[in-house]
C-alpha cells in the first residue's frame, strides 16, 4: 500500500481514501485509546494491514490504525506447538520468527505480504484438500471492541465466538493479538509441469486427493495447465532448492519482468494477446525441487494486477472452468492474466468460503490498467450459479441478502457483530454492503 499526500491506496488500486486521521499505536492500551478517541470524535476506525485486498474491506475513511508496532511473538508454548503474535506482524517475518523453535505454519498462500491480522481477517488462504485456510490455525485472540474494552477469545474463554473471531472480516474488533496453531518445521517437495487442460481437468478431483498441496493456472486461449505439485516431509529431509539462477529466471525475470512488459504490450494491443499466452506456455518448463516450507508456498509477485476469487464446490471446479472458458471465447475478450485454481479442506468457521464443504477456489487476474468491470460481473455471475462465495478481500459486488443464503451461519456472525460492536464502530462502506447495516 501507499500514502500519498494523506490519501491511502490499496496494492491493487482498486480503493483510495483520505482518512481523518491516521494513528499508530505502540501498544495495545494505546489501541484501547483509539478505539475510545474515536467513539468520541464519532468517527469510524480501522485497522489496517498491507493493504493487499482488492476489496474495501480495509478502507479506513475516519481513523487509519496502523499497527506496524505491535509485531513480533508475545509468547510460545512449545508443548502444545502454538505461537501469539502481534496483530500486525507480516506473514513473510514468520519463517524466521518460528524457525529457532522448530515450528512452521501448516499452510499459507501463495504470496505473504499481508499481516496476520489482514489474512485471518480476509480469508487467506493456500491449496491443499486436507488443509484449511489460516484462519483454521487461529486457537486464540486478543481484540479490542466497540467500548474499547478487552476480549479474550480462546478455547477456554468465550470458546462460543472463535467460529466468528478466527474470521471476523475487521467487523468484530481491532485484533491485537493472535494465537496460532503450529506445526512442526517441513520441507516440500515440489514439482511444476505443463500438461494438457483437459487431462487435468478430467482428473482435477483425484489429483488434489492424491496429494498434500495442489494447484495449476490456465491462461485463457490455451490449452495448457501449469500445475503445481506439493508434497510435505519430515523437517531434516535433505533439501534441493533451485540454485539463485534459476531462480531469478524463473521468478523475477520471467515470471515478473518478462510478464509485465507484455501485459503493458496486450493493453495497447489486445490482439497480440492469444499469441502471448501460447508463448507462455512454451516458456513454462517442469521444474522439480524441495526447501523450506515457506520457500515453497510463497512466491514474488511484482506485477500489479486486481482480483476476483470464488470458492465453489470442489466438484464443480471442471463445469465452471469450462463455462469461463465459453464466456471468454463467445465475448471476444482478451485476457493476459491466468486463472487460479485451488482447493481446501471443510472447515467449520462461520464466515470462511470453505465453511462446511469440500473447496475449490477459482481466481480470475486482470492488469491492474485494464478495466474488470465486464469480465468481473459476468464471471461473478456463473459462480453465483453454482453457490460461490466470494473471497472476503477480493472485487466482488454482492450484498447481504444475496450471501446470507451461502452462508448457514451469517446471522450468528451478525449476532456476534451486534453484541461486540452494537454502534458499527468498525464499520465501512464494504462492510454494510456485506454484512448490512
Amino acid at each position: 500500500m501507499t500514502v500519498t499526500g494523506g490519501v491511502w491506496r490499496n496494492w491493487g488500486r482498486t480503493e483510495a481514501v483520505k482518512p481523518v486521521r491516521v494513528e499508530q499505536p505502540a501498544s495495545i492500551a494505546a489501541v484501547q485509546r483509539a478505539v475510545v478517541g474515536a467513539e468520541k470524535a464519532g468517527l469510524r476506525i480501522k485497522a489496517v494491514g498491507a493493504g493487499h485486498s482488492f476489496s474495501g474491506i480495509a478502507v479506513a475513511e475516519g481513523v487509519h490504525l496502523d499497527l506496524y508496532a505491535l509485531r513480533g511473538i508475545r509468547s510460545v508454548d512449545t508443548a502444545r506447538l502454538r505461537v501469539t503474535l502481534g496483530g500486525g506482524t507480516f506473514l513473510h517475518e514468520l519463517p524466521g520468527l518460528l524457525k529457532p523453535f522448530g515450528l512452521a505454519m501448516q499452510n499459507l498462500g501463495d504470496i505473504d505480504r499481508q499481516t496476520i491480522s489482514g489474512a485471518i481477517s480476509t480469508g487467506t488462504h493456500g491449496t491443499g484438500r486436507r488443509f484449511g485456510g489460516i484462519s483454521t490455525q487461529v486457537v486464540g485472540a486478543l481484540l479490542v471492541v466497540g467500548d474499547g474494552s478487552l476480549l479474550t477469545v480462546s478455547e477456554t474463554e468465550n470458546a462460543e465466538l472463535l467460529p466468528a473471531v478466527a474470521l471476523g472480516l475487521g467487523a468484530l474488533g481491532i485484533l491485537v493479538e493472535v494465537t496460532l496453531q503450529c506445526v512442526p518445521a517441513f520441507v516440500l517437495h515440489a514439482v511444476e509441469a505443463a500438461e494438457p487442460l483437459d487431462a487435468v481437468l478430467g482428473a482435477v478431483e483425484a489429483r488434489a486427493d492424491a496429494v498434500d498441496h495442489f494447484e495449476f493456472y490456465w491462461f485463457p486461449h490455451t490449452r495448457t495447465a501449469l500445475t503445481k505439485t506439493n508434497s510435505r516431509m519430515p523437517g531434516h529431509t535433505p533439501r534441493r532448492p533451485l540454485t539463485p539462477w534459476r531462480r531469478f529466471v524463473d521468478d523475477d525475470l520471467v515470471s515478473n519482468q518478462l510478464f509485465r512488459v507484455t501485459c503493458a504490450a496486450g493493453t495497447m494491443v489486445p490482439s497480440i494477446i492469444p499469441h502471448i499466452n501460447k508463448a507462455a506456455e512454451k516458456l513454462t518448463g517442469t521444474r522439480e525441487f524441495s526447501d523450506h516450507s515457506a520457500r515453497v508456498f510463497a512466491t514474488r509477485r511484482t506485477v500489479r494486477f486486481v482480483e476476483m476469487e470464488y470458492a465453489v464446490p470442489a466438484r464443480d471446479v471442471p463445469t465452471v472452468l469450462r463455462e469461463i472458458d465459453e464466456l471468454i471465447e463467445s465475448r471476444g475478450w482478451r485476457i493476459s492474466f491466468p486463472i487460479e485454481v485451488r482447493f481446501a479442506a471443510a472447515d467449520g468457521l462461520w464466515l470462511s468460503t470453505a465453511s462446511g464443504r469440500q473447496t475449490g477456489y477459482i481466481a480470475v487476474h486482470r492488469y491492474y490498467r485494464d478495466d474488470p468491470a465486464e469480465y468481473f460481473r459476468a464471471v461473478e455471475e456463473i459462480m453465483m450459479a453454482h453457490g460461490g462465495r466470494p473471497h472476503w478481500g477480493k472485487m466482488n459486488t454482492r450484498d447481504a441478502e444475496s450471501l446470507r443464503p451461502v452462508y448457514e451461519h451469517f446471522d450468528e456472525f451478525v449476532a456476534v457483530r451486534d453484541r461486540l460492536d452494537p454502534d458499527r464502530r468498525f464499520a465501512n462502506a464494504y462492510l454494510d454492503r456485506v454484512l448490512g447495516r
